[in-house]
């Protein structure tokens, strides 16, 4: 129908007018009969808030996404466009995006007064459709609503009284679009009440004039819970006239946390090409946001971002690229001590609470390390605890007394592919142990696997370690209290 350019032939080709919200429904009945995905890119909601969306969409209701930061909010919103017809026809000129057959500004009206069934007609494209505005203290209602330009009364010769005057904000030019305001609870108390007759009876407000326009709107809002900010809160009047109020969450499994992180991270070709990843590599990085999210230095009010996983997983491909360019090598495995390079990812994506802000976003970031692994190891080795329970030798005895004769260990972050795999099988019993549980894992897993079972031993205090400039060192637990002077604060990475 594209190819329609006068009022005429669209009123010839049989075309009707709807709704946005009926728009969207009809769209989504029929991708729902055609199992067509609509939210393709959004994993973990497919149970929970998908159907939630899809029920407020058959509803013709709008919509408010409340959630904690990083859980796919705008996202979800952003995708809602393809519940649109790909084209839709606006009179040719129209600021507030008019339908020809029921056009709803002065400027439309009186073009199609004059010119009938040859008022020139445009087609606006679904991606055309979409407004979003991110809610901050400063937005006026000039902004949202509109307000008297006199530039344009001059120009016009038109008095202060004409609605012609007037310069209408990002609410009335979504006229037929898809509007989202994200973080709706920093948008000031008197800002928000202008909202209230745009969502239930179509009335604005500006500057004296009472304009009845029937906008034609779907708004999706976001916000954190009312909890989480003392920056504001929603107004229960408009909260009361959002229809449908719609919780996100966080990834349920650590399965879906990697889909999700592997799905958005960016690593460069050389980066995937050089770079391996074991499946412990993997479910250790999202296991730090789970620990983040349990953490009592962490608040829990504020959210851990998926996007903390993101980076995390861009930063540990960087240490381990960092690594291989330093050595000159072709390819390398992700090590435990690249992990170290993801703590800026951690740092920045964590807010603290009081007893968090005393030990420092650096130690707690290191702590989280330390928790990941410790929950990890009894997935891939015994539980080192089970055995001093039942008072029987331990399987890592051998290794406890190697270190207990006075041998230590420093495993260095820029170590060569080679230095690394000598320094690790210089333990006695390491690969032993490691070949008993993994026999099938490659040469670079049972490396890795290697140095996770030694930090894994650290954890549960059967060894000590220590950070000794840029890499760690291992030795005997007792032999490092009595060097320290009883101290073990500063020696485990804990």
């Amino acid at each position: 129908m594209t190819n329609i350019t006068t009022l005429g032939q669209l009123k010839a080709s049989g075309y009707q007018p709807k709704s946005i919200k009926e728009e969207m429904r009809q769209n989504l009945i029929k991708k729902l009969q055609n199992k067509a995905p609509i939210f393709k890119e959004i994993v973990g909601f497919e149970n929970t808030v998908i159907p939630d969306i899809e029920r407020a969409v058959l509803s013709r209701h709008n919509i408010i996404l409340l959630g904690l930061r990083g859980q796919a909010k705008t996202r979800i919103a952003r995708l809602m466009i393809n519940l649109l017809d790909e084209y839709v026809p606006v009179v040719a000129g129209s600021e507030l995006n008019d339908d020809p057959m029921q056009p709803i500004s002065r400027f439309a009206r009186d073009l199609i007064a004059e010119k009938g069934d040859a008022t020139p007609i445009e087609w606006l494209h679904r991606n055309e459709r979409y407004t979003e505005k991110l809610a901050t203290p400063d937005v006026s209602i000039a902004d949202l609503i509109g307000d008297v330009d006199p530039i344009k009364a001059v120009n016009l010769r038109l008095p202060y009284n004409d609605e012609r005057v007037i310069h209408y904000g990002l609410v009335p030019r979504s006229h037929r679009c898809l509007f989202v305001i994200n973080e709706l609870p920093d948008l000031q108390a008197r800002i928000q009440v202008s909202l209230f007759n745009i969502l239930q009876e179509g009335d604005i407000q500006i500057r004296g004039f009472k304009l009845r326009l029937p906008l034609d709107i779907q708004f999706v809002f976001t916000a954190n819970p009312e909890d989480y900010t003392n920056r504001g809160s929603i107004v229960t009047p408009l909260k009361d006239r959002i229809e449908s109020q719609i919780l996100t969450h966080y990834p349920a499994t650590i399965q879906i946390s990697r889909q999700i992180t592997e799905q958005e991270a960016q690593l460069t070709p050389n980066q995937t090409e050089k770079i391996t990843f074991n499946n412990l590599s993997k479910n250790l990085l999202e296991q730090i946001a789970f620990e983040a999210r349990e953490s009592e230095y962490v608040d829990r009010n504020s959210g851990v971002s998926a996007r903390l996983t993101i980076a995390a997983f861009e930063n540990l491909a960087s240490s381990a690229e960092r690594r291989l360019l330093i050595n000159d090598e072709k390819s390398t495995h992700v090590r435990i001590g690249d992990f170290w390079g993801i703590i800026p990812a951690i740092t920045g994506k964590i807010e603290l609470v009081y007893e968090g802000e005393q030990e420092g976003a650096f130690i707690v970031a290191q702590n989280l390390i330390g928790k990941a692994i410790r929950k990890l190891f009894v997935e891939y080795f015994p539980d080192p605890e089970k055995a001093k329970r039942k008072k029987k030798q331990s399987l890592y005895q051998p290794i406890i007394d190697w270190f207990g004769n006075g041998n230590h260990i420093d495993l260095m972050n820029d170590l060569s592919n080679e230095n690394y795999a000598r320094s690790l099988y210089s333990i006695p019993s390491l690969i032993d142990i490691v070949d008993s549980r993994h026999k099938a894992a490659s040469k670079d897993e049972k490396l890795f696997l290697m140095e996770f079972l030694l930090h894994g031993l650290a954890e549960y205090s059967l060894l000590s370690k220590g950070m000794v400039q840029s890499g760690f060192q291992f030795k005997d637990l007792f032999n490092s209290m009595f060097n320290f002077g009883g101290e073990m604060t500063d020696d485990k990475w804990n």
